[in-house]
């Protein structure tokens, strides 16, 4: 077998596609906000000290029996059900059988053929607001690894560390695993879908408060599997390819750039003659590519067997109908719903929704904005900053409740646009809620008819070819003389007032 080694260039993206046919496969694992681990008491609390939550149970010390959580297989159901899936009358766990140091039993506890949920679809819009169906081959119920941190050198992996160390506190931490059936006919929007599938996914498991879905903190986490086959007419008659595993994507714009990537680098590996290595591979977000890991195992290589040690399970169908009952409304709907609600475009709702604003626009609305300024803001500056600052709308350091107190004072004529931009500064910077900011930079919009009518005066002296303009019926100049006024009295005047101040005194008979 050709070594992938020999082919570090990649293909062109578009003349790649016109060569090959990408198949996708996502298998997405979610970290479930259960207070306890799956199979013992143990806390889920993110952030604790190492090997602080830890029980005989989660280390798999000899004697040791797990107990299933209740309210994991609940939740288990429910992300089932929202996914249109199919729930088993009966089903068990298995053993999952490899080696990593960050595993103490030498086994995961998983299910192999004998899933909770399977045969599911969700449906993902796309961009343009075409909707792509994905089908879901299963959902099952596992626990998590542990972690291994590796010290020493300079990327954080076990390449180049002076030693490694492990913290088991994840370790059984409740996982459901959400695996895609082969994902065809997405072309050259493949990238696209897939990004859209893992935002819908977690959208909806947000919706159900199954799991906080924060993919930077690693509970979601997407596994991303891509081949090429040859184009050709009957396109269903050509084999599948041979895939690669990138693991552990963390972020939607790392899920779409890496099924790029890897569209475009086994293209090139293909069109020189190689072959694809079954694999897996690491994303590297810094640089944009990935890199092999180890060849990736098929599911014999496990040797799954039936865990002795926790009974089957067979959910009762009068339960399952109990818990469809507590779906939430599903989030295209609720879309359209508030989209009707605020009188909103179908392009305006799909900027939203695109860039991830929905919720929010959602809360600032909810805290006492109206639609149209919660938009603008979420959509126009926040939008901006995010995007500079090379972050998503959620992570910025703002809350709706503050954006909607933000523009209350704007409504209320204590600060202009202008001002507000520069209250959010402070905000953004840490500096309190938008009334602590707008008091400790003295923003407050100046009101004093005085003062104002003082410094239209002064514009006018200092411009009088522009006072004779406005004199003689060209109102629009008027700009000149109030970009004048708000420049001296720092942007905290009013500029309709100004306006209105400058028509009053040049051109009394003209409308302001």
């Amino acid at each position: 077998m050709t070594s992938l080694s020999q082919f570090a260039e990649v293909l062109d993206y578009d003349e790649a596609l016109e060569k090959f046919d990408p198949v996708l496969g996502l298998e997405v694992h979610v970290e479930l906000n259960t207070h306890t681990k799956m199979f013992c008491g143990c806390s889920t609390e993110f952030g604790a000290e190492p090997n602080t939550q830890v029980c005989p149970v989660c280390l798999g010390l000899p004697g040791a029996l797990p107990v299933l959580n209740q309210t994991g297989l609940e939740s288990a159901i429910r992300i089932g059900l929202a996914l249109n899936c199919s729930i088993a009358q009966w089903c068990r766990f298995a053993r999952k059988n490899y080696f990593y140091p960050d595993m103490p039993k030498n086994f995961q506890t998983s299910q192999y053929d004998e899933p909770i949920a399977f045969e599911g679809y969700l449906d993902v819009e796309l961009e343009d607001g075409e909707t792509f169906r994905v089908e879901i081959e299963r959902a099952h119920m596992e626990e998590d690894t542990g972690k291994s941190l590796h010290i020493g050198g300079s990327t954080g992996r076990i390449q180049g560390a002076e030693y490694s160390l492990v913290d088991y506190n994840r370790a059984g931490i409740p996982l459901i695993e959400i695996v895609t059936k082969p994902i065809r006919g997405a072309g050259d929007r493949a990238p696209e879908v897939a990004k859209a599938y893992v935002s819908a996914l977690r959208e909806l498991l947000r919706a159900l408060k199954v799991s906080d879905v924060k993919m930077e903190q690693g509970s979601m986490r997407c596994d991303v599997n891509a081949s090429l086959r040859p184009r050709a007419e009957d396109q269903d008659a050509v084999p599948l390819g041979t895939r690669t595993e990138t693991k552990n994507v963390n972020s939607l714009r790392s899920v779409e750039r890496a099924v790029k990537y890897e569209i475009s680098r086994q293209a090139a590996v293909l069109v020189e003659g190689g072959s694809i290595f079954q694999e897996t591979r690491h994303w590297h977000e810094d640089t944009g590519i990935t890199t092999s890991g180890r060849p990736k195992s098929d599911a014999d290589d496990y040797r799954y067997f039936p865990e002795p040690d926790l009974v089957p399970i067979a959910p009762a169908a009068q339960w399952v109908e109990e818990l469809r009952a507590t779906l939430p409304e599903p989030p295209a709907l609720r879309r359209r719903r508030l989209q009707s609600e605020w009188g909103f475009s179908d392009k305006e709702m799909r900027d939203l929704y695109n860039g991830g604003a929905v919720e929010l626009v959602e809360a600032t609305v909810a805290a006492g904005a109206s639609s149209a300024a919660a938009r603008k803001w979420w959509t126009g500056e926040l939008a901006r900053l995010a995007n500079q600052q090379e972050k998503t709308l959620a992570e910025m350091p703002v809350t709706p409740a503050q954006i909607a107190q933000l523009q209350a004072l704007v409504d209320g004529g204590q600060l202009t646009d202008s001002l507000a931009r520069q209250a959010l500064e402070g905000v953004l910077a840490g500096e309190g809620d938008p009334e602590q900011v707008v008091e400790k930079r003295g923003l407050v919009v100046v009101s004093d008819e005085g003062a104002l009518g003082e410094a239209v005066d002064r514009a006018i002296a200092a411009n009088p070819g522009i006072a004779d303009k406005i004199r003689a019926g060209k109102v629009q100049a008027a700009g000149a003389l109030i970009g004048a006024v708000m420049k001296e009295m720092k942007g905290k005047a009013d500029a309709a007032r100004v306006r209105e101040l400058v028509i009053e005194r040049l051109a009394p008979d003209a409308e302001a």
